[in-house]
């Protein structure tokens, strides 16, 4: 058996818009109109993902596998959430693994230290 090592950018995309057609017409669905709503669903999910950090702290996060698995699950909720900004404004999988990648590559490349270092300074 093979194992999973992991969903793509694709894979949740691909989630997300079965969760929407399922629920088309109960939903308010992923269109441009309704992007900044997805956007503050997401804020509120990492709301909760917070709440867990706070009361309880990384370190039992890292000991607890109940509460390590709850933290996923809301982890989970705000992926979600940030797919459905995604879909609601045309971007496909390929744009953002391009745009991730190219991010990233700059963030190597900077030195993130020194900039502060500096920072409102000039």
């Amino acid at each position: 058996m093979e194992k999973d090592v992991g969903l793509t950018v694709q894979e949740m995309m691909e989630y997300q818009r079965r969760l929407q057609e399922k629920y088309a017409g109960v939903w308010e669905g992923d269109n441009p109109g309704t992007a900044k709503h997805h956007l503050l669903y997401a804020v509120e999910e990492i709301g909760e993902v917070s709440a867990i950090l706070k009361k309880r702290g990384a370190q039992e996060v890292v000991r607890d596998g109940a509460l390590r698995a709850h933290l996923c699950e809301e982890m989970a909720d705000v992926f979600m959430y940030l797919n459905d900004v995604l879909l609601c404004c045309g971007a496909t999988a390929e744009e953002f693994t391009a745009a991730y990648r190219e991010k990233m590559e700059r963030n190597l490349r900077r030195d993130f230290q020194g900039e502060h270092r500096n920072y409102l300074k000039e």
